[in-house]
């Protein structure tokens, strides 16, 4: 079954990554400070500001019927406000694709692949709209309920918990929670799935150059088998 779509088609690969995007925060911070409003505003503003473009990733998801979590890798490209490419690598390769139009989820060991149209308000878009929020903080306020806390062990930087303000985003996951290093790099991200799994990831190698639009883009290779899940 795919991993990404799943009962009602709709569930995150260990990503969007995104993903990721995707921390896993302690119940209580040593040495925390609970960031004001005027505080989390000007922190949010800083990192879309100078936005990552670009990480590898290791991913864990524990999945409550399964005994050992399933843990994945690979690497993840983003552009505001919501593009992105993510590569798993692996025995199960896959690659998930999206303009901003539509999302390709291609598996080259069986030749097949999912065409999903976005912007019909669908729970996919929700689920997308999750990893974009993950990846850049793009109009998170928006959808998202947010606490933020400074903290300085093990190493200085912020601690974000997003909670979803709408219906579609609560049927995806209940939280996500964030790890923000002091160069305001997205260091790992915790979600809790609406049906009690959690998707951790830990991001690494991050760069903020500029990504070809060509990244973006992907056409079905010859002999393809391609399907569309949720219809046209």
């Amino acid at each position: 079954m795919n991993p990404i779509i799943q009962h009602r088609r709709i569930y995150l690969r260990p990503i969007l990554t995104l993903t990721a995007l995707f921390f896993c925060v302690a119940d209580c911070f040593v040495n925390a400070e609970q960031l004001s409003d005027t505080d989390l505003k000007n922190l949010l503003a800083r990192i879309r500001k100078n936005p990552v473009t670009r990480a590898d990733f290791q991913e864990q998801r524990v999945i409550r019927l399964m005994k050992k979590p399933v843990v994945n890798s690979g690497r993840v490209w983003f552009q505001p406000p919501n593009k992105f490419r993510r590569e798993v690598k692996g025995d199960s390769p896959s690659l998930t694709v999206s303009d901003g139009r539509q999302l390709w989820i291609y598996y080259p060991n069986f030749k097949s692949a999912e065409r999903y149209s976005l912007g019909k308000r669908s729970p996919l878009d929700a689920t997308i709209a999750a990893i974009n929020s993950a990846l850049n903080l793009e109009n998170v306020e928006s959808t998202f309920h947010i606490a933020a806390t400074r903290v300085d062990r093990p190493q200085a930087g912020w601690e974000l918990e997003l909670t979803p303000r709408t219906p579609s985003m609560k049927r995806v996951f209940q939280k996500l929670a964030m790890r923000i290093s002091d160069s305001l790099q997205a260091e790992r991200t915790d979600m809790l799935q609406s049906n009690g799994d959690r998707i951790m990831t830990t991001y690494s190698n991050q760069t903020r150059a500029p990504v070809p639009s060509s990244t973006f883009e992907f056409t079905p290779p010859p002999g393809t088998d391609i399907s569309t899940p949720l219809g046209q």
